[in-house]
């Protein structure tokens, strides 16, 4: 069976099937497909699916339009909402659906448990099942082998194989770097592991970089829980720098310049689908584990939001005006910059504590659709029209660059930029009469 599957996979006559047509799931289709392989896309929204079937996706990830309306035209992807078919038709299942956390900060594995019950009615001997979704520790091993089977004699690592090989991208990135980054294949047993990877060397430019499932596990959760414990580090070291009187982005640059020091980007807050979530994914365990740093991180990085608010009020404050009907607004509620993904952005709880608060809050993204019950505006003039306070909540490119001289004519009397994101130049906004409060903004004695 198994130089069956590994001369199919060399000459591109194994089919594939790929369950989750997401933001991760899509590309990774589609990137499948233009390596030659008949890749069938397999998703319970049935716009998405019809949308792939027609060759015509709306999408903000580059390239990735164009590659789709390729492959389909070719007959290499096609979609469909029911699982049964591709699975009994393919010899390769990737798995790419969400892992989402509950608000106990549990792991939520339905998705993934339903995408595996689906495969299991019409899994048979000789297939190759890939785990792409970010998972807890052990949950290869434990969790996955049992519910594929569902019952039957099947052996996992002899009659099927399993391998998790975390997706490790970037929105926006994901063609490139799904292609060019190293890939970390980590197999259930050795063989499940060696089919894997002669899968991936056919399309990946970066090393292949075996191991077994654990591991492969706690080494992608480990990536995101670093940088995340990393971003808290530097929230942290801004919160003292406003304390001291200095600024926290010299200090950053002047530490940075040591070759083995490398303080991330601090900031209002921490989002997305990852960040927020792998953390709790890495300390989940039956036995339970105490964590004294990873834990803490993730308070710290929670509470960014609550101090930008405080950040607003001292600004209305200085100024003698009140939080009550005071217009703000929000740039930005994408997660990050340049994507149109609001998962878990810091701009909600922001939003939502000065709506509480009685303050008029209205956002503008030129990407991101959501406004989390502010009022949205369609243009950057419209939302800082008699405004009192811009707040920064998002680096997109289109914000770095803002005419304060412009900006300060469209606002109230006395306006206020929180920096949330620290991509205004404070000099400029204050020559040009603003009140300028940023995370990690500490200069006392040049005022505000």
């Amino acid at each position: 069976m198994k130089d069956i599957v590994l001369g199919r996979i060399r000459h591109r006559t194994a089919r594939v099937a790929v369950f989750g047509l997401g933001r991760i799931g899509l590309p990774i289709a589609t990137t499948i497909a233009e390596a030659g392989f008949q890749v069938i896309g397999v998703d319970l929204n049935s716009k998405i699916v019809k949308a792939v079937s027609k060759g015509r996706v709306d999408t903000t990830e580059l390239g990735l339009s164009n590659l789709i309306k390729q492959v389909t035209k070719k007959g290499l992807l096609k979609a469909t909402s029911n699982g049964e078919v591709p699975v009994k038709e393919s010899s390769i299942i990737v798995i790419c659906v969400p892992t989402p956390i509950r608000e106990d900060k549990t792991p939520n594995l339905s998705y993934i448990e339903d995408a595996c019950e689906t495969i299991a009615h019409t899994l048979n001997k000789g297939k190759l099942i890939i785990i792409e979704s970010t998972l807890p520790p052990k949950t290869t091993k434990t969790f996955i082998p049992p519910t594929l089977k569902r019952g039957s004699e099947l052996r996992c690592g002899l009659d099927f194989w399993l391998a998790y090989c975390p997706e490790r991208l970037t929105p926006g990135k994901v063609l490139k770097e799904f292609v060019e980054d190293d890939k970390i294949i980590g197999g259930y047993n050795t063989e499940s592991a060696e089919i894997a990877a002669e899968f991936f060397k056919t399309f990946i430019k970066g090393d292949i970089l075996t191991t077994d499932a654990t591991t492969a596990e706690v080494s992608k959760l480990s990536e995101n829980t670093f940088r995340d414990v990393n971003i808290a580090f530097a929230n942290e070291l801004a919160l003292l720098c406003e304390y001291l009187g200095v600024d926290v982005m010299d200090v950053i640059k002047l530490a940075n310049t040591h070759p083995r020091v490398n303080i991330h980007m601090l900031g209002c807050g921490v989002g997305g689908p990852c960040l927020p979530k792998d953390p709790y994914l890495l300390l989940h365990s039956d036995k339970g584990f105490d964590s004294y740093v990873i834990k803490k991180a993730r308070i710290m990085n929670d509470e960014m939001p609550k101090h930008i608010v405080d950040l607003v009020l001292k600004g209305l404050r200085d100024l003698g005006k009140r939080v009550l009907n005071s217009k703000i607004t929000i740039l930005g509620t994408a997660y990050k910059g340049n994507v149109d993904d609001p998962r878990l952005s810091p701009s909600k709880p922001i939003i939502e504590k000065l709506l509480d608060l009685g303050a008029k809050v209205v956002t503008y993204d030129p990407y991101c659709s959501e406004s989390f019950k502010a009022e949205k505006t369609r243009s950057f003039v419209e939302a800082v029209t008699d405004s009192d306070c811009i707040i920064v909540a998002t680096d997109h490119t289109e914000f770095k660059d803002i005419d304060f001289s412009k900006l300060k004519k469209s606002m109230n009397d006395n306006p206020i930029i929180v920096d949330g994101r620290r991509i205004v130049d404070p000099v400029k906004a204050k020559k040009t009469g603003f009140k300028y409060y940023g995370v990690g903004y500490g200069v006392r004695d040049e005022g505000r």
